[in-house]
């Protein structure tokens, strides 16, 4: 039996960080970022708690659907379709830094194909991309699971931060253009908190 305790403390991150992330959206985009994910992580968390699951693949399709049913905007179908590709690959047995991969590869994959969006148009790509980039460098140097896990955090929270000097020509944000600058992306943000709680809960 899988347990969705780690989905459970995602949803947990999201909910209490969806102010922030309204308020991050209100200075470029339509100020619900925050409102829409908490309610498709509220919406995720009764079902976990009410259903059980034989495979990580199950859990991540079930996580994917919901987020797409019930969080309004882009986001839904953008993170939806991310967990929806992870469940189509993710192993059962202990995840390695080549599992790691296959998984970040996907749902940069399943984001890409929905949004058509690319590294440095100020998304939520911007903090996944250079996570997976991350964990393929150390695996090209044979770094252990641990200090990978690390420096793809690391690499998370730059790509989030660096989004403050993105001017965003994807979405909502895009109509604004060069005020855009200066403004971290929600999106970005959102999903630095997703690969925190995941990574800070798998270290050894």
């Amino acid at each position: 039996m899988i347990q969705p305790e780690l989905f459970i403390k995602t949803a947990d991150i999201i909910i209490e960080n969806k102010n922030y992330l309204t308020e991050l959206d209100a200075a470029i985009g339509d100020g619900d970022h925050g409102v829409n994910l908490a309610r498709g992580f509220n919406k995720l968390k009764e079902k976990l708690k009410a259903e059980s699951f034989e495979s990580r693949s199950e859990l991540f399709k079930l996580t994917a659907m919901t987020l797409i049913s019930n969080v309004g905007g882009a986001s839904g179908p953008l993170y939806g379709t991310a967990f929806l590709n992870i469940s189509k690959v993710i192993s059962e047995n202990e995840l390695s830094l080549d599992d790691l991969i296959d998984i970040s590869e996907e749902a940069i994959a399943g984001i890409q194909k929905r949004g058509k969006a690319e590294a440095g148009e100020k998304t939520m790509l911007d903090t996944i991309i250079p996570a997976a980039e991350s964990l393929k460098n150390s695996r090209a140097n044979n770094l252990d699971l641990n200090t990978a896990l690390n420096n793809c955090l690391q690499a998370a929270a730059e790509g989030m931060e660096n989004t403050i000097e993105m001017q965003a020509t994807k979405g909502r944000a895009s109509y604004l253009g060069e005020r855009s600058i200066g403004h971290q992306d929600p999106g970005a943000t959102s999903a630095y908190l997703m690969i925190k709680t995941f990574i800070e809960n798998s270290l050894k």
